[in-house]
């Protein structure tokens, strides 16, 4: 069976109303708007922002700022693969491929492809995302993870299009240190902050061993701390359970496994 025709498994079908996410299908909508809206406006304004008189503490925050709302672009990119952002087909698929663009011009399938992968085969060497050969050293498997979304044309894609994208801000007379500051350090924070809630702490595996077939375990942090962490990300073992859930519903999901 081709890759790209692999399920997302639905499993473990909750009782509770809390889970029942069809009506919610304009919430999600509205939330990935705002994202984007968000996402938009702080780019623009803080690429054109003086830095020369601002306080390296507001500096921070701002970039804190932009990290944080391009990950919630990933967490588009993530729903849309699992079909949470709209009920129409056609619509989710849109902001996925939207999002990706605005993410690191990024390949919509291949991502879908390779996510659907991950929850078939979680944490084995099928999982496109997992370091089979040293699943516990952090910085081999970053470096593994990311080269695999970068290969071939892909590389070239990203490399000439975020230079053309460059050299539009400097022609637009951006300063340099504000691209950098607010678009491509975000980038690269962005991707680590994703792989660390994501992918490595999840699915790194223990001494005693994987409880399930899901292979992930989740944190125990606070609804808030999780949020801002990673848009509950960390929530993961319940994501691989429920993956028909959009993010928003993970602590539900938490306290429900938690509860049992």
């Amino acid at each position: 069976m081709s890759p790209a025709k692999i399920s997302l498994p639905i499993v473990g079908e909750p009782n509770s109303i809390l889970f029942k996410t069809k009506t919610n299908s304009w919430f999600s909508m509205a939330i990935a708007i705002t994202i984007i809206v968000l996402w938009s406006v702080s780019l623009v304004g803080l690429l054109k922002l003086d830095l020369n008189h601002l306080p390296v503490i507001l500096i921070i925050l701002a970039m804190w700022l932009r990290v944080f709302l391009h990950t919630g672009i990933f967490i588009i990119i993530h729903d849309a693969i699992h079909g949470v952002v709209c009920q129409n087909k056609q619509i989710n698929n849109l902001m996925g491929y939207l999002a990706s663009f605005l993410y690191a011009i990024l390949p919509y399938q291949t991502l879908a492809t390779n996510h659907r992968l991950h929850h078939n085969y979680p944490a084995s060497e099928q999982d496109p995302d997992f370091y089979a050969a040293n699943p516990h050293n952090f910085l081999l498997w970053y470096i593994s993870f990311m080269q695999d979304y970068q290969k071939g044309r892909q590389f070239w894609i990203l490399f000439w299009g975020m230079t053309i994208i460059f050299w539009i801000l400097i022609l637009l007379h951006i300063s340099i240190a504000n691209i950098f500051l607010f678009w491509v350090i975000p980038i690269i924070i962005s991707s680590l902050q994703l792989f660390t809630f994501g992918i490595f702490l999840p699915h790194c595996p223990r001494k005693s061993g994987y409880s399930d077939r899901h292979r992930a375990k989740s944190s125990n942090y606070s609804v808030l701390v999780s949020f801002l962490s990673c848009y509950h990300f960390g929530y993961h073992w319940e994501h691989h359970q429920y993956p028909y859930l959009p993010w928003y519903k993970l602590p539900q999901a938490h306290q429900a496994a938690s509860d049992q």
